[in-house]
């Protein structure tokens, strides 16, 4: 077991999960909105089952999936951070960047700035050498943030394993990104 981390960036802090961050999780786990790109919402249970999970992966590695929140406000918003994926992808093993935010808090550069963040964290702290990051196909909102992150989507689309076959979210984008890639975007901005 580790000390769990913080991030802080200009407006927001990613830190461990709190008991009253669950109500408001679940109610983005249950927003059709929110889950479009997802098989289904989720239910109270699971939504809770997943807050215990990204918990006690935090606790046992000092980072995870962060609950999310506004620094001026203390308002939890959703998730942002790191994972290692469960399931057996075509580039296993790798570690994801990820978030979920609440759709009153999509369009103001939250998802950006918290995974900048939390970029930062995987490659200078953790001294990753790739983050990646995936999602089905249709997801263009983030794919965007991807983009904007300085990831390169690879050409080829693989299979989620997790879905089943015939499944309309089974194809999935893959983006990459590597400590060098990110150092040099740090040293020469927009490259």
């Amino acid at each position: 077991m580790t000390s769990p981390h913080t991030i802080d960036t200009p407006r927001l802090r990613l830190r461990p999960w709190r008991d009253q961050d669950r109500a408001p999780f679940a109610a983005l786990n249950a927003d059709p909105k929110v889950m479009e790109f997802f098989p289904a919402p989720l239910s109270r249970s699971a939504s809770d089952a997943m807050v215990d999970a990204c918990n006690s992966l935090i606790a046992e590695r000092g980072w995870g999936f962060w609950a999310a929140e506004i620094k001026a406000t203390g308002q939890f918003i959703g998730f942002v951070g790191l994972n290692i994926p469960t399931a057996e992808l075509p580039f296993s093993p790798c570690v994801e960047i990820g978030w979920r935010l609440a759709a009153d808090y999509w369009g103001l550069g939250f998802a950006t700035e918290a995974a900048t963040g939390a970029l930062a964290f995987a490659f200078d702290t953790l001294e990753l050498p790739e983050i990646v990051s995936f999602t089905a196909l249709g997801n263009r909102r983030s794919q965007a943030v991807m983009a904007r992150l300085g990831m390169l989507r690879s050409s080829e689309t693989f299979e989620h394993p997790k879905l089943p076959v015939g499944h309309p979210l089974r194809e999935h984008c893959l983006y990459r990104l590597s400590r060098e890639q990110w150092a040099l975007r740090r040293v020469i901005p927009g490259v």
